[in-house]
C-alpha cells in the first residue's frame, strides 16, 4: 500500500519488471526463424525473426479484437487501434530497410513514427486506468491473512503489466532488436529492486489519499428502555489492518485507552452481523474490533430505543402459512439517515416493495436473511406485515 498516496512508485516498481519480462522471449531466442528452409523464402535469418515477432504480435491483438466482438464486450477497440497503425508502420519498415539496412536506426525510426498516435492514446488511456485502480484499492476491502496483505499489490502489479504490453507491445517487433540485450536486462532488474526499496521509506497515506476507516458506536437494547451492552466497533476497508491505525494515531489509542501497540489477540474481534446497518459494505470486513463504551452518555441522551413489537394479533392463511402484524418505532431518535431490517428465516410474502420478495443473503449454511432498508421522518413508526 506504500504506493497508495503515490502513484508513481507503482510505475517505478512494475514497468521495468514487466518490460523485462515481454524482452525475455526475443533474447532467448534472438536467432529462432520462422522456417528452418531459409532459401525457400529468400530471406535472411534476421529478417524471418523480425517477421515471425511482427505477425506474431499483429495476430495477437488481432485475435483478442476479434474475441471481444465475439463475447460482446467494448474493449476491442483498443486493440482494434494498434492492428490498424501496426500495418502501415510495418510497411514503413520494409520500405527503409532497402534504403538504410536492417540494423538501421533510421529503419527503427520509420517504424516508430507511424506508431505514435497509437501510443499516446494507448498510454494516455492507461495511466488513467492504473490511477484509478490504484485509488480503489483504499476501498476494496481488507482481505483476510495470510495472503490478503498482498493482493493490492498482485491486482496493481497485473495492472500496470497489462497497460505496458498495451503501450510498449506494437513497438517490440522492431525496437526489441536493441532492447534485447544482457545490460539493458540487468539495467531494468535493477531498477524494480531499486525502487521496491526506496518505496519501503513511503507513507502510505497522505491528505489527498487518506486511510478509510469506518468507526460505529453500537449499542445493543432490550424492548424500548434498556441497554444491554455499548460498544466503539472499527473496521478498515484496505489491507492495512487496525493495529497500523493505531500505531499511527495514537490520539485514538488514548481516547479508547489501549495500547499503540495492539494486536488482534489481545482485543475482542466484531462480527459482520454487528455491521448490518451498512450492508452490503460489511461485506468488505475482516477482523475487525470491537471495545467497551459508556452507556450513560446515551441514556442523558435517549429516553426512548428503537424496538419492534406485534402490532395485532397474527393471523393464519390458506396453506399454513401466517401472517404476523409489525410495528418498527424509532423512539426518541431525532434524525435518522436510514433504519435497516433484517429478517431471518423463511418468508413468502411481506408488505414492503409491492409484496416482492428480495433475493436472500445467507452466510454459510445459515438460515436466509431478508434486508429491508427504510428511510424517513425520525418521529413516524412503521407498521408491516410478514408471511411465514
Amino acid at each position: 500500500m506504500n504506493r497508495f498516496s503515490t502513484p508513481y512508485l507503482a510505475f517505478m516498481m512494475f514497468i521495468p519488471c514487466s518490460l523485462a519480462g515481454m524482452l525475455i522471449p526475443r533474447m532467448l531466442w534472438k536467432s529462432f526463424p520462422l522456417t528452418q528452409d531459409v532459401s525457400v523464402v529468400k530471406l535472411s535469418k534476421e529478417e524471418l525473426v523480425f517477421e515471425a515477432t511482427f505477425w506474431g504480435a499483429f495476430g495477437l491483438y488481432s485475435i483478442l479484437t476479434v474475441a471481444y466482438l465475439v463475447v460482446g464486450l467494448s474493449g476491442g477497440f483498443l486493440t482494434f487501434v494498434m492492428s490498424v497503425f501496426m500495418l502501415p508502420a510495418w510497411v514503413s519498415f520494409r520500405l527503409s530497410i532497402k534504403s538504410f539496412g536492417l540494423r538501421s536506426f533510421r529503419s527503427t525510426a520509420c517504424y516508430v513514427i507511424p506508431l505514435i498516435p497509437c501510443l499516446m492514446y494507448t498510454v494516455y488511456f492507461g495511466g488513467f486506468l492504473v490511477a484509478f485502480v490504484i485509488e480503489k484499492m483504499g476501498m476494496t476491502g481488507s482481505l483476510p491473512p495470510p495472503f490478503g496483505y498482498f493482493v493490492p499489490d498482485v491486482i496493481v502489479a497485473a495492472i500496470i503489466g497489462l497497460v505496458t504490453s498495451w503501450s510498449i507491445g506494437p513497438l517490440l517487433p522492431v525496437v526489441s532488436y536493441w532492447l534485447a540485450r544482457s545490460p539493458i536486462m540487468h539495467f531494468l532488474l535493477h531498477s524494480s529492486v531499486l525502487a521496491l526499496a526506496l518505496s519501503s521509506q513511503f507513507f502510505p497515506y497522505s491528505t489527498d489519499a487518506p486511510k478509510r476507516v469506518i468507526f460505529q458506536h453500537t449499542i445493543r437494547s432490550a424492548g424500548a428502555s434498556q441497554i444491554m451492552e455499548t460498544t466503539y466497533d472499527f473496521a478498515v476497508v484496505d489491507s492495512n489492518s487496525l493495529p497500523f491505525v493505531f500505531k499511527h494515531a495514537p490520539e485514538v489509542a488514548n481516547a479508547l485507552h489501549i495500547n499503540t501497540e495492539l494486536s488482534f489477540a489481545a482485543v475482542k474481534q466484531s462480527h459482520q452481523a454487528d455491521w448490518m446497518g451498512i450492508f452490503p459494505i460489511s461485506s468488505l470486513f475482516s477482523r475487525c474490533m470491537t471495545f467497551p463504551a459508556q452507556s450513560s452518555d446515551v441514556l442523558v441522551e435517549y429516553n426512548h430505543f428503537p424496538h419492534l413489537a406485534i402490532n395485532k394479533p397474527q393471523e393464519s392463511l390458506s396453506g399454513g402459512s401466517r401472517r404476523i402484524y409489525l410495528e418498527f418505532s424509532l423512539g426518541s431518535l431525532k434524525e435518522v439517515w436510514v433504519a435497516v431490517l433484517n429478517i431471518t428465516g423463511s418468508l413468502s410474502s411481506w408488505s414492503f416493495a409491492d409484496n416482492i420478495l428480495p433475493a436472500p443473503e445467507k452466510t454459510g449454511n445459515g438460515p436466509p436473511s431478508y434486508i429491508c432498508r427504510l428511510s424517513g421522518a425520525g418521529d413516524k413508526n412503521w407498521t408491516f406485515w410478514l408471511e411465514v
